[in-house]
């Protein structure tokens, strides 16, 4: 069902919670799309996004509780990134070769950093892959899609405390000593990046500009974007390897 006929739906059955209309919100529901689009493979479209985030954004006025604190728009964009997220991952794209080229581009990274003693440049990494300059990009592209690390993943627990309680219900304090020491861990590992790739991490969750925004901001296409993200969060992937193997 497409995301207006949702609505319409919506609108005729007349399902307001909290005098909350949802139509109100439609354009938060782009934004966050759109947004999330970088992190998505090439034969999804925008529309597909939207059409999840709307029902990410149905529930979460019908589930909104006001007694909690948030504002209903920092409640919505939480179930809109989720619905979109569980929607992705329901559709399961990617091939294996995927999952299995991130590893041999985290592999070849941390190589070359050893040998080198400093970040390793993408001609480097395509030399220790074995494929042209070309290659590496795709193979960048496709691992970034695959979602094989998440920066905000790895912070979500903040976030998902307004949705299901208090995180308390849920993890030990070992658990959470552990959690905090990983976030110490992979803010000092991303002040170790090189400059553009912290640039774009930054303008990305935090400023929360999407692939075109992004780009201006550098002069550079939106795929090289991408390429730049990718490119971090395989580096992030390699300099944090510890932290995986005890997950």
């Amino acid at each position: 069902m497409a995301a207006t006929d949702q609505l319409a739906m919506y609108d005729r059955t007349r399902q307001y919670t909290n005098d909350i209309r949802v139509e109100d919100y439609a354009p938060l529901v782009k934004r966050i799309a759109h947004h999330m689009m970088l992190r998505m493979p090439a034969c999804v479209q925008v529309e597909d996004l939207i059409q999840a985030g709307m029902i990410g954004l149905l529930e979460a006025s019908q589930k909104y509780d006001a007694s909690r604190g948030a504002s209903f728009e920092t409640y919505a964009g939480i179930r809109i990134r989720g619905a979109i997220v569980d929607e992705m991952r329901r559709g399961d794209w990617a091939p294996r070769s995927v999952h299995r080229n991130a590893r041999r581009i985290s592999e070849a990274i941390g190589q070359v950093e050893a040998r080198t003693g400093r970040d390793a440049q993408d001609a480097e990494v395509a030399d220790e892959l074995g494929v042209d300059l070309n290659n590496y990009f795709d193979m960048l592209r496709d691992a970034s899609a695959s979602r094989l690390f998440s920066y905000e993943e790895t912070f979500g627990d903040d976030e998902s405390s307004l949705t299901s309680g208090s995180s308390l219900e849920h993890h030990s304090p070992l658990e959470g000593i552990q959690r905090s020491a990983l976030k110490q861990s992979l803010s000092q590992a991303i002040t170790q990046l090189p400059e553009r790739e912290q640039l774009v991490l930054a303008l990305y969750y935090d400023q929360e500009l999407n692939l075109k925004e992004i780009g201006q901001v550098l002069g550079v296409s939106e795929s090289r974007v991408s390429q730049i993200h990718s490119q971090a969060a395989l580096r992030l992937r390699t300099r944090l390897a510890d932290w995986r193997e005890n997950d």
